[in-house]
């Protein structure tokens, strides 16, 4: 007799915190009072509203672009990106028609963050794209080199991860050219999350730890709080726990000092995941659940989907299927939301595994055969392999030895492909249906 068990699909649930270089400051005027009122938002937005007001009536446009440049800056630090948009749109027309140039293309770059941010992407890259000639032709080689940044990291959030390195390492000896010590230390960071994105995790290593000292340098504790998050993500990637909570550990106040709470919350996650990992469940639930009102109070959508999805694991692993069917389905309409297919087909996968645990076999077979087709269309052939299995194994349960032999060698199939530790086992289970069929008897389940 062999026991059927229903495979369990991870999520990937590091949303690591990457840097990129924000609004591009150079548009704000070298006075004191601009400068000294920056630190409180409100006072320098009523400061730049009288000064739009003088320039207005003096009819001075150089300085009246300026200023509407300056205060879409504020309001984009406040989060009120439809704001900040309205004011640079207003910018830009005069700064064309005094030919300010250099002013023309901050106010590209600041547009470009701000659809960047709002998640439009083509608009983003489509402003940081006439920016950067004017950049050049201006010589504004630090103004250049933050341009080039903030492409890198369009095309990384785009998944071309070539296109962002290439735009990075452009970026990269211009911001030591010009000492710019802060750029050079969130390029190191943004290039060392390509690489882990691509799996080299000696070379996202290398670039974290390049930009670690930078930081601190420069007294960047954001920064900082980002890349010790980031070099926990890879210690966690390479299986060591201790490592991983070493610098989670270390970012987690700073995060706090500064008031980073989408970071927080970020590391958090990833603490639970590391507790979970070491079957410390309860200490996982502790900081996902966290996580979770910190996600949901910034709006952080993808991230509340993630967390709720490692809250119901945890449940799974713990035997209470109930509760993991509740935070499967409070993740899955959210995933949907975001559009992570993957992050979909997995949980549709763990969810049939909780229906098949409780018996409910039908509801097992429709939400795995609802992951299936998304597994396929975004390439996934080890969960594709993972959910075939639970399939053939819900048949053979039924008695539908042919069904669950036809799964299984699609199963092998695609474990020769990926490699898979499992190809031997599954090549056993196989040929034991196919004896047992040959047989005509069933063996008890």
């Amino acid at each position: 007799m062999w026991l059927r068990t229903s495979r369990f699909a991870a999520v990937e649930a590091m949303a690591t915190a990457t840097l990129t270089l924000g609004p591009d400051a150079g548009a704000f005027y070298d006075r004191g009072w601009a400068r000294s009122s920056t630190g409180r938002p409100w006072l320098a937005l009523e400061d730049f509203q009288q000064a739009l007001t003088r320039y207005q009536q003096a009819g001075d446009r150089g300085n009246e672009a300026t200023t509407l440049n300056n205060i879409g800056s504020v309001y984009n630090g406040l989060g009120d990106r439809q704001q900040a948009l309205h004011h640079y749109h207003q910018a830009l027309p005069i700064q064309r028609e005094v030919g300010d140039r250099a002013g023309e293309a901050t106010t590209l770059t600041n547009i470009g963050y701000v659809y960047d941010n709002l998640g439009d992407r083509q608009q983003a890259l489509h402003h940081y794209h006439q920016a950067l000639p004017i950049r050049r032709e201006v010589g504004d080689r630090a103004g250049e080199a933050a341009t080039l940044t903030n492409i890198g990291s369009v095309y990384n959030g785009l998944g071309d991860r070539q296109q962002a390195l290439d735009h990075y390492h452009q970026a990269l000896p211009i911001q030591r050219e010009v000492g710019d010590r802060a750029g050079e230390a969130a390029t190191l960071t943004n290039i060392g999350s390509v690489y882990n994105g691509l799996g080299d995790r000696q070379q996202a290593l290398d670039h974290y730890h390049q930009a670690l000292p930078i930081q601190r340098e420069v007294g960047d504790r954001a920064g900082e709080a980002a890349t010790l998050t980031n070099i926990g993500s890879v210690y966690y990637g390479l299986g060591d726990r201790q490592q991983a909570l070493h610098h989670y550990h270390q970012a987690l106040p700073i995060q706090r000092e500064v008031g980073d709470r989408p970071g927080e919350a970020t590391t958090l996650n990833n603490i639970g995941n590391v507790h979970n990992g070491l079957g410390d469940r309860q200490q996982a639930l502790h900081h996902y659940h966290q996580a979770l009102p910190i996600q949901r109070e910034v709006g952080n959508r993808p991230g509340e989907a993630v967390t709720r999805y490692n809250i119901g694991s945890v449940y799974y692993g713990l035997g209470d299927r109930q509760q993991a069917l509740h935070h499967y389905h409070q993740a899955l309409p959210l995933l949907r939301e975001v559009g992570d297919r993957a992050g979909e087909a997995t949980t549709l996968n763990n969810i049939g595994s909780v229906y098949d645990g409780l018996g409910n076999r039908q509801q097992a077979l429709d939400h795995y055969h609802q992951a299936l087709p998304i597994q396929r269309e975004v390439g996934n052939r080890a969960g594709e392999a993972v959910t075939r299995y639970n399939i053939a194994m819900v048949h053979q349960a039924d008695g539908n030895l042919d069904q669950a032999i036809q799964e299984l060698e699609h199963v092998l199939e695609l474990d020769r492909q990926v490699d898979h530790p499992d190809l031997e086992d599954d090549t056993a289970l196989l040929e034991q249906l196919r004896q047992q069929r040959a047989g005509g008897t069933r063996q008890p389940t």
